[in-house]
């Protein structure tokens, strides 16, 4: 077996050199009849909004022909004084639609809050635009043109509009299908958490225009609020086109564990010793049982008055307990090396069920307070499906903690109510948050259980994550053995089970190898998905199952090399081209894969558009190319990935499925071939690693973003040549690092000692 390598080495960085003039996509035509088309919709957005003044301004859905890149999306209409449209954008959602020759797709609509002068000036630009395509163009301008128009010095229309507008203006009309006011109609009979659109006007003032009033209590993020029943009529019915998304507040737990035996323990397996100086995890659940034989473990705060509780709202909060603390002991089949952690539990729920409102609060308070916990697990979950078009606000809310601190989530991936088997339902709040990581449940044979239910996330997002045992089935043995009170073992199911395992594998990773955890999730979900091809992820089983043992996740097989990179993107791209891989006869007998993760700030007020940062992975070998005079040198990406290279073309949704633009996790893997043909050596047998970075809303002020990366060689042929990977990195200036477990268990317990002053 070859242990776990870590590189440390310098990464360049360089801003974007641009993409050239901006112009329509080949062949693409704009005719006036469209353009007026777009006129007489501004026209009625405008008339729709003449009788009202409560918000301050104008709401305005703008529709897409398809799915759009940030670059492809409104340039000139709907800017005001001083701003760019892309300022007003205050949501975005996928809609199902046609495209020219029939075929069925996804199309962008962006949602944006415009001042009625941004109206009124884009009407005005559109009629000169119309006017300039009639009159020069005889009623139609294309690509071409626009291309010509951007060549020639001479430009006879400066007086009416500039020609950088009038080209933007142009682009505009072709990806836009229409202008619109979206209205929401929703009946409600329950409490329901309410986000409304962003305006100028402070939340509880602008909804007091409206009749309702709420204390601040009730608001989360500026513009998420709680409202009873008739509040949330009154504003469906006074101000549908407020509202952005709206889901229900109270959410049952979902559980899969009514079939149970007990179990005593012997005497001498209620031993476990002392908790001394181990990692400590946080539990986020129903409530502890301070009875059981591992309480010692275990720092119990209920966060709930002791007069509400029953007997059985102890019961789920315990049992996960008891697999972070001592789980392998029920369970030698799932004995993962990882010993055993203290838990600091925080008891927010009745098994009943919970106000997400009320959570969300606690949440954020509860990781404020404990930033000595770095792992957390979260084993709660709605029966409610997720929505198709934004982000729980429980997941958005885990997600903004997220990238605040430098802390994750480890959730479970909900299961479906009783009585459904096998069923289609989507994954329930908060398993749809895409910072954390998600875990679904398999039976002991590695098969889908099933009360699994499954993903996508906003039609796109992996989510489950990954998957582990949470068994399934009727008898004992293929159940998870956990504790729940003095009496003994009872067997349960459920992906709820299965979560704990997983946090005890990240928390091992974190605590005691000392890993970011970024490199210990994009570790995780290497270890799932193996050799499996890039686009090989299941709605219901993510990445796959994570192996049993913490070895298999730190140490490989003898004809691999497994290294694990930790970086920051701080400009457009990050660069390191100096990764000798052995060369053999002029070629690399080398198979490549990689998995990078990151924690970006996301945004649920941008709906379908929810991440705010994309990093786009280069790996591959170093290619030094003469063109024009001008030497360049690129990476040749194992996945082929040419995005951002000049000249290429490729619509927003391909680059999405094919290369997950906008995921914050991203795997390229090369398909393990029965032919083996090495790779061509280029440049000294160098690779390199590329991370290109974009922004969703450009911001001059954005922080560093650290990402972890897993890389993996294969020798083609069997091969051990990890020490001569090791001396070529070390001659190109990386700092390698074996990591050794029991090296990493030395450190670990000299940094828990405690030293004593004379």
């Amino acid at each position: 077996m070859n242990g776990l390598l870590q590189l440390k080495g310098r990464f360049d960085k360089r801003g974007n050199e641009g993409m050239g003039p901006a112009g329509l996509p080949a062949h693409k035509k704009v005719t006036s009849e469209h353009i007026e088309k777009l006129i007489s919709q501004l026209f009625k957005v405008k008339q729709y909004w003449s009788d009202k003044e409560d918000i301050g301004g104008l709401i305005v859905s703008v529709h897409y022909i398809r799915v759009v890149a940030k670059s492809n999306r409104l340039k000139a209409l709907l800017s005001d004084v001083g701003k760019k449209p892309v300022d007003s954008i205050r949501g975005a959602k996928f809609v199902t639609g046609t495209d020219s020759v029939g075929k069925t797709i996804h199309k962008h609509v962006f949602t944006h809050y415009v001042q009625v002068s941004a109206i009124d000036k884009a009407i005005n630009n559109l009629q000169i635009v119309k006017s300039i395509v009639d009159m020069d163009y005889n009623g139609c301008i294309t690509a071409e043109d626009i291309e010509k128009l951007g060549k020639e010095k001479i430009y006879s229309h400066a007086e009416e509009i500039a020609k950088t507008t009038f080209v933007n203006a142009i682009i505009d009309c072709h990806f836009v299908e229409k202008f619109d006011v979206d209205e929401v109609k929703e009946t409600i009979t329950e409490e329901s958490i309410i986000t409304i659109y962003k305006t100028d006007i402070e939340t509880r003032e602008l909804l007091s225009r409206f009749g309702i009033d709420i204390s601040e209590s009730k608001i989360i993020g500026g513009t998420t609020v709680l409202l009873t029943p008739p509040q949330a009529k009154q504003l469906y019915v006074k101000a549908p086109y407020l509202i952005a998304m709206s889901v229900t507040d109270f959410s049952k737990i979902s559980l899969e564990d009514d079939l149970f035996e007990d179990v005593e323990f012997n005497e001498d397996d209620c031993i476990i010793q002392p908790p001394t100086n181990e990692p400590t995890v946080g539990v986020i659940d129903t409530q502890f049982n301070k009875n059981v034989y591992f309480h010692k473990w275990v720092d119990y705060i209920p966060m709930l008055p002791s007069d509400i509780l029953e007997p059985e709202d102890f019961k789920h909060g315990t049992a996960v307990s008891s697999i972070i603390v001592d789980g392998p002991r029920g369970n030698r089949g799932l004995d993962d090396g990882c010993g055993h952690f203290r838990v600091r539990h925080f008891g927010v729920s009745k098994q009943s069920g919970f106000s997400s409102f009320a959570i969300l609060r606690e949440i954020r308070k509860i990781v404020e307070n404990n930033q000595d916990i770095k792992v957390w697990n979260l084993s709660l979950g709605s029966k409610n499906e997720i929505r198709e078009n934004y982000i729980s606000p429980e997941a958005a809310e885990l997600d903004r903690i997220q990238s605040e601190y430098d802390v994750v989530f480890v959730i479970s991936g909900t299961n479906t109510p009783d009585g459904k088997k096998h069923s289609d339902m989507k994954v329930g709040a908060p398993a749809d948050s895409l910072n954390s990581l998600v875990v679904n449940s398999v039976d002991m044979l590695g098969k889908s259980a099933s009360y699994t239910r499954r993903g996508p996330v906003l039609s796109f997002f992996h989510k489950p994550d990954i998957c582990y045992y949470g068994g399934d089935g009727t008898k004992a043995e293929e159940k998870i053995a956990v504790c729940t009170d003095e009496l003994g073992a009872i067997y349960l199911t459920g992906t709820s089970f299965a979560a704990p395992w997983i946090t005890r594998k990240l928390a091992y990773l974190i605590y005691v190898m000392g890993l970011s955890r970024e490199v210990a999730k994009a570790l995780i979900i290497d270890s799932a998905a193996k050799w499996g091809p890039s686009g090989n992820v299941s709605d219901t089983m993510g990445y796959g199952v994570v192996p049993k043992h913490i070895e298999d996740i730190l140490n490989t097989s003898d004809d691999e090399i497994k290294f694990i990179i930790t970086g920051t993107t701080e400009d457009y791209e990050t660069y390191n081209y100096t990764l000798p891989v052995p060369v053999v006869s002029g070629k690399h007998p080398y198979y490549a894969k990689a998995v990078l993760c990151y924690f970006p700030h996301c945004d649920r007020n941008q709906g379908v558009d929810y991440t705010g940062t994309e990093m786009d992975i280069h790996f591959g070998r170093v290619v030094t190319e003469k063109k024009n005079g001008t030497v360049k040198t690129k990476i040749k990406s194992i996945d082929d990935n040419r995005q951002t290279e000049e000249g290429q073309v490729m619509y927003e949704e391909d680059a999405r499925n094919i290369f997950r633009k906008w995921d914050n996790v991203k795997r390229i893997c090369e398909k393990v071939k029965e032919r083996r043909v090495p790779k061509k050596s280029y440049d000294a047998g160098m690779w390199g690693i590329g991370v290109i970075t974009k922004e969703r809303v450009t911001s001059k002020n954005r922080s560093p973003l650290q990402f972890g990366l897993v890389i993996t060689l294969k020798e083609m042929y069997g091969k051990n040549r990890i020490d001569d990977f090791v001396k070529m990195c070390e001659a190109k200036g990386w700092l390698v690092n074996r990591l050794d477990v029991q090296n990493q268990l030395d450190i670990y317990a000299r940094a828990e000692e405690e030293i004593t002053f004379n």
